[in-house]
């Protein structure tokens, strides 16, 4: 299939995820305060009724959203994180939703969330997907659904990187990227692993220990 088509898969899949939570909050940005994207006219020009700010609408293009690298131990220095929608980005309260590239040989560590449901749809790229006590091939356009305290994780045992988007209600994950990431180009300093225990804890992950 091809790459555009299965873009199309995980709008409908993001569409799908956000129909099924209650109506999204989100409120209006001051100027300045998100990453470059398009917001429709439509929400643009909507009217507050009874105080409360109307919910506008973003459009993010490939290029769009926060681009963070990895700045841990064992990291080959050529993943990233991009994070297209949360409170931050687009001032969505409900939801989070961004990509991730995991070269070949690295791996999200088996791991499971306190608080967030996530769905992962694997974009381009074959892997090795944990999801509770199973393991199994993970190919392109495979969509993973993840409970909140469920253990999963993924491995890329490919030479080529994976591409995945991943999906997670409430907002949180984003903010484990920001806490272990930075900037591409910055200076890093990875955490020691006392500290990087603390940054698992307050974001509410847990990494099993194989």
């Amino acid at each position: 299939m091809a790459p555009s088509f299965r873009w199309l898969d995980a709008i409908g899949i993001l569409m799908l995820w956000i129909g099924s939570q209650a109506v999204l909050g989100c409120t209006e940005q001051e100027d300045g305060d998100a990453p470059a994207s398009a917001i429709t006219q439509e929400a643009a020009s909507a009217t507050a009724q009874d105080g409360v700010a109307a919910p506008t609408g973003h459009v993010l293009y490939p290029d769009d959203g926060e681009v963070l690298v990895p700045c841990r131990p064992g990291s080959a220095g050529e993943g990233r994180w991009v994070i297209k929608a949360d409170s931050v980005t687009t001032g969505s309260t409900r939801m989070a939703m961004g990509t991730q590239l995991l070269p070949g040989g690295e791996q999200i560590p088996v791991h499971r969330h306190e608080h967030q449901d996530e769905i992962l749809f694997i974009h381009e790229g074959n892997a090795t997907g944990v999801v509770g006590d199973s393991s199994l091939p993970i190919e392109p356009g495979t969509t993973v659904y993840v409970p909140r305290g469920l253990w999963h994780g993924v491995q890329n045992t490919e030479d080529e990187p994976v591409k995945i988007v991943w999906i997670v209600s409430p907002p949180g994950l984003e903010g484990f990227f920001r806490s272990i990431g930075v900037a591409p180009g910055a200076d890093c300093v990875p955490l020691p692993a006392d500290e990087m225990e603390e940054v698992r804890r307050r974001h509410g992950i847990t990494e099993r220990i194989e």
